[in-house]
């Protein structure tokens, strides 16, 4: 993890410990994940049309994944591709947020999961762009037009389960005590994280935050649900700390590379 970092850093932290190679693995996984979890309701979805939706999100988050695994190769340096990175590593390797790895459950479940990340990713993305490390900041910009897109459907999907039927509005409630717990780790920074927002690499979450409470006063507003009390959350994830789920869902992921080491298309 002490690579020599790329002109992009040069003059910013000169000689200084390779920080921002576990940060962009980081974001990799964390589109990773997610979409392979999306991906697993194509052809189950509610609708076509939904189903459709969900796996256009999962390759969006696919495509973003392939751009920060690319580069967190780049910043290695120690020879491994993006393949390397997603199909090589065992689950305590990994460091997305427990969030994007709990199970789909029902549709409102895979809503509020949804809906929790695309508030972070969008508003995260809006502040990486403006980093000082230009092919972060290129990453970030060039994502954004399909977060915000992303944001918007889980966004009204969530106003429609709210204030639709008498079941849409349970299961929607059921998911939003399930999965609450688990949208603090996303602005709790690793000690990473903090280092790089020193430098302005990173945005500081805490600025995120006002943004991100306000979109979500709104659409809870919208659906007629009280925004939740602040809980503890759980976190744990970004360190390497996951739930049991990640094993089984890189068992399937994982499972060709693994079968026939070195296979190419």
């Amino acid at each position: 993890m002490s690579a020599t970092l790329p002109e992009t850093l040069a003059g910013i932290v000169p000689a200084a410990p390779n920080l921002l190679f576990p940060f962009v693995l980081q974001l990799a996984d964390t589109s990773l994940i997610l979409a392979h979890r999306l991906s697993e309701w194509c052809g189950h979805g509610p609708v076509l049309e939904q189903d459709l939706a969900l796996a256009n999100i999962a390759l969006d988050l696919l495509g973003e994944a392939r751009s920060y695994y690319q580069y967190a190769a780049e910043l290695e340096g120690q020879g491994r591709t993006e393949d390397d990175l997603a199909y090589l590593r065992s689950a305590v390797e990994y460091r997305n947020p427990l969030l994007v790895e709990q199970p789909n459950g029902d549709f409102a479940h895979t809503v509020v999961r949804q809906f929790l990340f695309d508030n972070f990713h969008y508003h995260l993305l809006q502040a990486l762009k403006e980093s000082a490390d230009a092919q972060l900041a290129a990453i970030a910009e060039k994502s954004l037009k399909e977060a915000a897109y992303h944001l918007k459907w889980s966004s009204e999907w969530v106003i429609r389960l709210g204030d639709g039927t008498a079941e849409s509005r349970q299961r929607l409630d059921k998911a939003i005590a399930a999965l609450w717990r688990f949208a603090g780790e996303l602005t709790t920074p690793t000690t990473t994280e903090t280092c790089l927002q020193r430098l302005g690499l990173v945005p500081d979450y805490a600025a995120l935050l006002p943004a991100m409470e306000a979109h979500v006063a709104h659409v809870l507003g919208e659906a007629t649900v009280p925004v939740p009390e602040a809980v503890f959350a759980q976190q744990g994830g970004k360190m390497g700390r996951h739930s049991e789920h990640l094993g089984y869902l890189l068992a399937e992921l994982q499972y060709m590379q693994r079968s026939y080491p070195g296979l190419t298309w």
